[in-house]
């Protein structure tokens, strides 16, 4: 099974009358996202599901790469904040080992979880940004990274 865990773009800072939950992607994330998803078609990558978060930006940010790689987004609330190594279990559990699974979420909890998948290296999302484990080992689940894609590279390729 390969994962993929897409941390959500450049959101509206939250300040004012803007609740944390309601927070939307700027337009520079919007663009930042149609490229990034541009270039994840171009290297073929075709995830079998994808799962976002019910925040705002990252429902969002899922919305713009379902468009371009062109499978559904499901709303999965073990992507909210709070998110770690116990609900990635929850999502994958029924999953097979042929399965792309793309998660669309937020920091601190897709580094914490990257890490515990890993072995416990310290693993830096940056918004915008793509990390790919190929999970090596399921009792427990565990993987390898593979990629590990800062938004300046999707900008830079673009």
């Amino acid at each position: 099974m390969e994962l993929y865990f897409f941390r959500h773009a450049l959101a509206e800072d939250a300040v004012g009358m803007i609740s944390d939950f309601d927070r939307k992607l700027t337009p520079e994330g919007i663009n930042r996202t149609r490229q990034a998803a541009q270039i994840l078609k171009s290297l073929e990558v075709s995830p079998t599901r994808l799962y976002s978060s019910p925040l705002v930006r990252a429902r969002q940010t899922a919305e713009l790469l379902s468009a371009e790689l062109g499978i559904p987004v499901q709303m999965r609330s073990e992507l909210a904040p709070g998110f770690g190594y116990g609900e990635l279990r929850t999502l994958v559990h029924d999953a097979s080992a042929n399965d792309h699974v793309m998660l669309v979420g937020h920091e601190p909890d897709f580094s914490v979880t990257i890490s515990a998948l890993t072995g416990g290296s310290e693993i830096v999302m940056k918004k915008g940004g793509l990390a790919r484990i190929e999970v090596t080992g399921y009792q427990p689940l565990q993987g390898a990274l593979v990629w590990l894609i800062a938004p300046k590279v999707f900008q830079a390729l673009g």
